[in-house]
């Protein structure tokens, strides 16, 4: 590995819920710079969720982050000519940004609707431990579980 490791550059909170995980949400969402609109499309979404639901809208988006969130993932690794799947613990911001890419990958792949629509019915689902991004946290747990044998290769 060359140079130094590039910083973390700091975002600043959403402006409607003064909260960083949706101003981090917002910018994963967002396609070719359209902030304007990936803000659209959240906020439209999390009003849905305020009319459906009747509850408040952040703590319905938080509940699905944290059920959406891996514990546990598998890495590739290269042992004596062999590739094995290590499964290794998720740390911190990443598990956050798998939990959000997750979210917005099984969002895209609704069809039919408006995107705020899908976004919505899937945070709600996820909120519910239900829908595609909970099937594809529970895929990666199985992996993880089923590769355990391999975990000794983890400490290296």
């Amino acid at each position: 590995m060359r140079g130094k490791r590039a910083p973390k550059r700091k975002i600043d909170a959403d402006p409607v819920y003064d909260n960083l995980v949706v101003a981090k949400f917002i910018n994963l969402l967002m396609e070719r710079g359209k902030k304007v609109t990936a803000q659209k499309i959240l906020y439209g979404a999390l009003d849905i969720i305020k009319d459906k639901t009747k509850q408040e809208p952040i703590t319905v988006f938080e509940q699905a982050i944290k059920n959406v969130s891996p514990i546990l993932e598998v890495k590739s690794r290269r042992i004596g000519g062999a590739n094995y799947q290590i499964p290794i613990e998720v740390k911190g911001d990443r598990k956050l940004t798998l939990a959000l890419r997750w979210i917005i990958g099984a969002s895209k792949k609704r069809k039919g609707k408006p995107m705020r629509e899908k976004l919505a019915q899937e945070l709600m689902d996820a909120a519910s431990k239900q829908g595609e991004a909970m099937k594809k946290r529970e895929d990666v747990h199985r992996m993880a579980e089923a590769n355990r044998a391999f975990a000794h290769f983890a400490r290296r």
